[in-house]
């Protein structure tokens, strides 16, 4: 009987076998806290933005894209990767601002004292209040949003930690969790789908920080850029989805938010280490790549 299939008894008491987690098994602990010192770099600029470019924290810096579109000054931020595989998010100052462990992170540090905010639903919700953008005032619009914003915080688990791990990152397939985690991510696209047939947007007619949450995500499922599942799923049967997927993709800010903090890849399709913001010219996307190294 083979590792995968074999009958699993668990133990009265659970322990801590090392490594455990397939590819990420040297991040992964059962105790939180730092492992080690490190001071976190701190830049000039009004927001401070520690993060990687995956799903989660692709929507913090397209928010923060999005909002100097619109001509935020305010919204000009310093950009530190947190290289996660290498247990930058264990150092003890991404733990003092987050303890948690997790990307992204943020400190504002407009005002009189430094406000950290972690957890990515929230990072959004902050900025789109600071700012005034991305999220309705009239009640109902603005518990539609919200609704949606948090329906990505609830499910996307299924999607990344269930799905994703098992089908791509697990260090032996399990058929009953690859196939109980697929039938969610199905059921989740079919959500979507049947609500972006009746709207433009998850919210409404209006872009919100509930797209800006979701699209890493489902956006970047639907387009067959998330685990190498998009025929395992068949995800071009969400006609909604697909065309919702590829009108944010288009957006200038968002193509500029997915390069921000990647660490691989095409170096031309990466904005890591420290850079400003403010410098980005919004209409002349060829002078990202001459970034990607400053």
């Amino acid at each position: 009987m083979s590792e995968s299939n074999a009958a699993y008894v668990p133990p009265k008491v659970w322990t801590w076998k090392q490594p455990n987690g397939g590819q990420f098994a040297s991040t992964n602990r059962p105790i939180a806290g730092p492992t080690h010192e490190k001071v976190l770099p701190r830049g000039q600029h009004p927001l401070q933005l520690y993060s990687l470019a995956t799903p989660n924290g692709v929507k913090v810096s397209t928010m923060l894209e999005e909002l100097l579109a619109l001509g935020h000054a305010g919204a000009e931020y310093d950009a530190w990767p947190i290289r996660i595989s290498e247990g930058d998010q264990f150092g003890s100052g991404f733990v003092e601002l987050n303890p948690n462990s997790k990307i992204p992170a943020l400190l504002d540090c407009s005002g009189a004292e430094p406000i950290p905010v972690f957890e990515s639903g929230a990072i959004l919700l902050y900025l789109a209040e600071k700012f005034g953008a991305f999220v309705p005032t009239d009640p109902a619009e603005r518990a539609c949003c919200l609704s949606w914003l948090f329906w990505q915080m609830g499910s996307a688990p299924y999607l990344g930690g269930g799905l994703g791990h098992f089908y791509a990152y697990a260090p032996y397939k399990i058929e009953y969790a690859i196939d109980r985690f697929a039938m969610e991510a199905k059921r989740q696209l079919d959500v979507l789908d049947r609500r972006l047939a009746e709207s433009n947007y998850l919210a409404g007619e209006h872009y919100t920080i509930a797209d800006i949450a979701v699209w890493p995500w489902y956006g970047v499922l639907a387009l067959g850029e998330l685990y190498g599942v998009a025929e395992f799923l068949q995800v071009q049967g969400y006609a909604h989805v697909q065309r919702w997927a590829a009108q944010i993709a288009a957006r200038p800010a968002v193509q500029r938010g997915r390069k921000v903090n990647r660490t691989w890849g095409d170096p031309a399709g990466q904005l890591h280490e420290r850079h400003a913001a403010s410098d980005f010219d919004n209409n002349t996307q060829d002078k990202l790549a001459d970034r990607g190294n400053r």
